[in-house]
């Protein structure tokens, strides 16, 4: 009996043991995430910060019913924590620039990093949108079915049943350069920023565009990582086009929960570019696709370091060359605490900013009678990169392609196989199809694969327009 007890009481001990290893690994990236995801909506979005923690936070983990919250408003701070004192993560709010973690660093020190950037513009409420912001519902081109488009935008937003949300924010949806329609959940509007998530990786793209366009990048050149410039270096042969296409070669597990790259780098690492750059090849360069998080981190501090190396210079670049060009002036892209933009995953806009980034790509890279990005990059980006086993994908942009020789094998059989579309966590996506003349944009916090099914939804869109 005594051995039994002991055996018993031996498990018990290792049981223990492992479940302090596991939570003291979690617990950083819990309080990460819940300090740096609930500031950000409730400084950027303005939404309270209970009901954000409650409806967003909660429902991606079990363990962040062990996370608490305090919100400074006059430091504009978010702290959070595990079980009231385990692992504090502080999150610092700067003006124009969102939310950053405060890893290794202080907020004296975030502060710094700021000073000196050309503030963000205001939108014109006075001419018609994709100049302005003036909206006309009333009046919809020749072939919209006004009636059964309400209908399927309205269906968007509905949800299936207490345990099965959708929890859809906002709908745009643009015909031949015009919205159509939009609507929008009660505590948000067309003026509230909106994170995108991943969608992030497609407007880190056409920055690439803009500085291969003014010919400070070559996307065919080995890409300037300085950790790699060592002859015996296998990394050192890596290009930028096969970061941008996710074919590099580098190790990364994009799985958000503990112990893994993604939510390391995103919620535990003061340089995100760092924590990717430092990952091995698992593979020769072009030898595998292979998604990854760290690969559009370590593509954004290219960025950064080709138009000034700091924070404020590439702030100035963004809305001066892509941005405000495009009258996108809502958007945020959120750095980390080392100064470097987070070109995976923190970008922030309002619904008709997201569709204005899809009607840039749509029209080619040209707003107005104006040339952004580089011609050929839209068809550069759109062209599937040649191990995506669907054709999936191209340089950090999703598409509908098809395997190759096979074009009926795609994601999304119901719809046509040029649709391209930036594509987010919680079912964040602006889908543009060209052969239609539609972007569809779509922002929400979907918890659950069974409430939502883009691929429907974009379906019924499309069969509402002539």
């Amino acid at each position: 009996m005594k051995k039994v007890l002991y055996g018993l009481c031996g498990v018990m001990l290792l049981l223990l043991g492992f479940a302090i290893y596991y939570l003291d690994g979690a617990m950083p990236i819990g309080s990460g995430y819940s300090a740096k995801y609930v500031y950000s909506q409730v400084f950027l979005a303005e939404r309270d910060p209970d009901r954000v923690f409650k409806n967003d936070v909660q429902p991606t983990n079990p363990l962040f019913l062990l996370f608490s919250n305090e919100v400074d408003y006059s430091e504009k701070t978010v702290t959070s924590k595990g079980l009231g004192f385990w692992h504090p993560k502080t999150a610092v709010y700067r003006e124009g620039f969102g939310c950053t973690l405060a890893i290794d660093v202080s907020r004296e020190e975030l502060m710094k990093q700021a000073q000196g950037a050309i503030p963000q513009s205001s939108p014109d409420t006075k001419k018609p949108w994709p100049a302005g912001e003036l909206v006309n519902l009333t009046s919809l081109p020749p072939g919209v079915d006004r009636e059964k488009l309400n209908r399927v935008v309205e269906e968007a937003f509905a949800e299936p049943s207490d345990t099965s949300q959708r929890n859809t924010q906002a709908v745009v949806i643009v015909y031949k350069d015009r919205i159509i329609a939009e609507k929008y959940e009660k505590q948000f509007s067309p003026f509230i920023p909106m994170l995108g998530w991943s969608m992030s990786k497609s407007v880190t793209s056409a920055l690439v565009g803009l500085l291969v366009k003014a010919g400070k990048l070559n996307i065919e050149k080995t890409a300037p990582v300085a950790s790699w410039q060592h002859q015996d270096d296998p990394r050192s042969k890596i290009t930028l086009d096969q970061l941008l296409r996710m074919s590099s070669g580098l190790e990364f597990e994009e799985v958000y929960g503990p112990f893994k790259d993604a939510t390391y780098m995103l919620y535990d690492s003061k340089s995100m570019a760092d924590y990717a750059a430092a990952k091995p090849l698992e593979s020769e360069p072009d030898g595998k696709w292979n998604y990854s998080s760290g690969s559009a981190n370590i593509i954004a501090r290219i960025v950064k370091d080709a138009v000034g190396g700091t924070l404020v210079a590439f702030n100035n670049f963004a809305r001066q060359n892509l941005f405000d060009r495009i009258n996108m002036y809502s958007a945020v892209i959120e750095p980390d605490a080392s100064g470097s933009f987070v070109g995976s995953s923190y970008m922030f806009a309002t619904a008709r900013d997201w569709a204005r980034i899809g009607l840039l790509y749509k029209s080619d890279g040209v707003w107005g009678d104006d040339r952004i990005l580089p011609e050929g990059w839209v068809k550069y980006s759109t062209t599937p990169t040649s191990k995506a086993p669907m054709g999936e994908y191209g340089a950090q942009i999703w598409l509908n392609a098809g395997e190759k020789g096979n074009p009926t094998n795609r994601k999304y059989p119901l719809l046509p196989t040029d649709l391209f579309y930036f594509g987010g966590f919680n079912d964040q996506i602006v889908a543009v199809i060209p052969s239609r003349d539609v972007v569809v944009v779509r922002l929400g916090v979907t918890h659950d694969e069974e409430s939502w099914d883009v691929e429907v939804f974009i379906r019924d869109v499309l069969n509402c327009i002539k």
